[in-house]
């Protein structure tokens, strides 16, 4: 069946275009996306994004939720446990990790290596917890030894904090060592892998991780929307025992309902579950997760390298570099701002700086969604004439 006549059947000819065409006026695209997210999508995610919707609580839904989920799980290496799909941004998960599974006035060992170390922190301590921190400068990793003796000084500690891949400082913690270390220390390990989660690898099961969560409009290359949690056996034993988890982020309650209905208890982003869903069978289809992560790791390797051509250096200590965005330190003289304006001229969109004391000197590149190495390729071209020009 045709488009027009697939149209026609379903009766969705537009009837206020006017309407259509203002907004697009305004938000049409303009860049190349190089940003820290949300980032450009996959065509293919964008086409199945305009299907018409349906119920959530429709068989056709129930099945796609269920696949996801299904998909999910083999993604992240999950063999015990459960994968959530929330209609939200990751920090709603990171809010849930605490108020499901830490005692009102218990202590969590948070890991600082930039902002959203710090966001962690905030979480913490506005859910009546309290936070005790292991803090780095800005493009430093947390080191395994240092955690340890971190753990041995706050033995009541309930949980451990871990910002897998720091969007701030392009930083990539070795996140399977300090699993390991917490879990010899018999505590629970949350894991922000917002901007990690589906751009570096995560053996949910293997590494014994308790929560990590990610985001739809990061690595996955989706629209905005959608979270993903996945949640240990241990943690949910100990969310049974919790008071006043709260209602809309009550893990339980998700676990409940998508074991009785397939699918959330709230409204779904069903959208951005289908470019989900459609992200993961491309990954299949492209021969498998690791051939997956191999082009994030190669798009990676070649903006650093192109980076370093210019003449510029980056923030992440060496060996510890994130493969999914670069902090890239400026030249003397010159303001990160300075060199987001000047390639946004140029038709690209960069990120800027982000975090205390790294934001005029730093300007980030993200390599996160549908990015061509021809794209990356040109945009390291006008990076170039960019630095030459305002260095001077």
């Amino acid at each position: 069946m045709s488009v027009s006549v697939l149209t026609e059947v379903v009766g969705m000819q537009m009837q206020f275009e006017e309407a259509y065409r203002e907004v697009y006026e305004i938000v049409k695209p303009k860049y190349k996306l190089f940003t820290a997210g949300p980032v450009a999508c996959f065509p293919e995610v964008l086409e199945i994004m305009k299907v018409q919707m349906f119920s959530h609580r429709a068989k056709e839904y129930k099945q796609m939720h269920v696949d996801t989920v299904e998909k999910l799980k083999k993604f992240l290496e999950v063999e015990k446990g459960e994968v959530l799909l929330f209609p939200s941004s990751g920090t709603g998960v990171m809010e849930a990790s605490i108020r499901n599974s830490v005692s009102k006035g218990g202590k969590v060992l948070v890991t600082i290596i930039g902002a959203f170390g710090k966001r962690y922190k905030q979480v913490v301590e506005n859910n009546g917890r309290k936070a005790v921190t292991l803090e780095y400068e800005p493009g430093k990793a947390v080191k395994p030894e240092d955690l340890d003796e971190a753990l041995k000084k706050n033995s009541d500690v309930e949980a451990v904090t871990i910002t897998y891949n720091e969007t701030s400082t392009g930083v990539l913690n070795p996140l399977p060592e300090l699993a390991k270390v917490a879990k010899e220390h018999e505590k629970l390990v949350f894991v922000d892998a917002v901007s990690a989660m589906g751009g570096a690898d995560i053996k949910f099961s293997k590494w014994g991780i308790d929560v990590v969560f990610g985001s739809s409009q990061k690595a996955f290359g989706v629209p905005p929307g959608l979270a993903v949690g996945a949640f240990s056996e241990r943690f949910i034993e100990i969310a049974h025992k919790m008071e006043e988890r709260g209602w809309y982020f009550d893990i339980l309650r998700y676990i409940k309902v998508q074991n009785e209905k397939q699918g959330p208890p709230s409204t779904p982003a069903m959208p951005q579950e289908f470019g989900l869903n459609v992200v993961l069978r491309i990954v299949e289809k492209m021969g498998g997760k690791y051939k997956w992560l191999d082009m994030y790791r190669k798009r990676s390797e070649m903006i650093r390298e192109g980076v370093k051509e210019i003449g510029l250096n980056i923030l992440a200590e060496p060996g510890y570099e994130s493969p999914t965005i670069t902090a890239v330190l400026t030249p003397k003289g010159v303001k990160g701002e300075d060199v987001y304006n000047a390639m946004r001229e140029r038709g690209f969109e960069l990120a800027k700086g982000y975090g205390e004391g790294i934001k005029e000197k730093t300007f980030r590149i993200g390599n996160m969604g549908y990015i061509t190495f021809e794209d990356i390729e040109e945009m390291l071209s006008n990076l170039k004439e960019v630095v030459e020009k305002l260095a001077g």
